[in-house]
């Protein structure tokens, strides 16, 4: 059985270069260092200018560092399509207000955005998300195929996403190119990993 460890190197060295290179800790941090994200006793950041983080503007702010990092809800709780289709799918917006019925936020700023959740429900109008990931029109990529190979939890996500639990914002964190996705097929010794027909079709 190929080894698992491979793909999840990339992020693994983006999350240690981080570290490592100390950036300055975000409002209401400490600099001194507590636990990754997902681990228990993780408080995700308190933040107050988004305006340079990594990744498109969304209409709501969506915490993934606090609701996968701190809060740990698994991935598949949200995108529970992506077992079963080639797209991860976006939640539904009954998923979110399942939650944020009761829970209201605890700053000003968590208020804010979880009333955007809240109205959109009332309206029966989704919000509008702003695609981060994609691959051009002739490429095939399945989400069933990989999940069904790697796994469910959040780490076999992190491969080709990083480590969300720990964004506040996502972004994209590979290229996605195809001299990526190949170096991952070889390392991992996928049959046909280099085979065109796996992924143009």
């Amino acid at each position: 059985m190929a080894t698992t460890k491979g793909c999840r190197t990339a992020s693994g060295i983006v999350l240690t270069i981080a570290v490592a290179v100390g950036a300055a800790p975000l409002e209401g941090q400490s600099a001194q260092p507590g636990p990754l994200p997902g681990a228990p006793g993780y408080k995700a950041p308190v933040i107050s200018d988004t305006g340079a983080l990594p990744g498109p503007r969304q209409p709501i702010f969506f915490r993934h560092d606090i609701h996968a990092g701190q809060d740990q809800i698994p991935c598949m709780y949200c995108h529970s399509t992506v077992a079963v289709s080639s797209e991860p799918g976006i939640p539904a917006l009954r998923t979110c207000i399942g939650c944020h019925q009761i829970i209201g936020g605890s700053t000003p700023s968590h208020q804010a955005e979880i009333a955007k959740v809240r109205k959109a429900w009332s309206d029966r109008q989704p919000p509008e998300w702003i695609r981060v990931y994609w691959v051009p029109g002739f490429v095939r990529f399945s989400h069933m195929r990989h999940i069904k190979v790697l796994g469910t939890g959040s780490d076999s996500c992190a491969n080709c996403h990083g480590q969300v639990n720990g964004m506040a914002q996502v972004g994209q964190a590979f290229t996605l190119k195809m001299g990526w996705c190949i170096g991952c097929h070889v390392e991992r010794e996928v049959i046909r990993g280099r085979d065109c027909s796996v992924c143009h079709y």
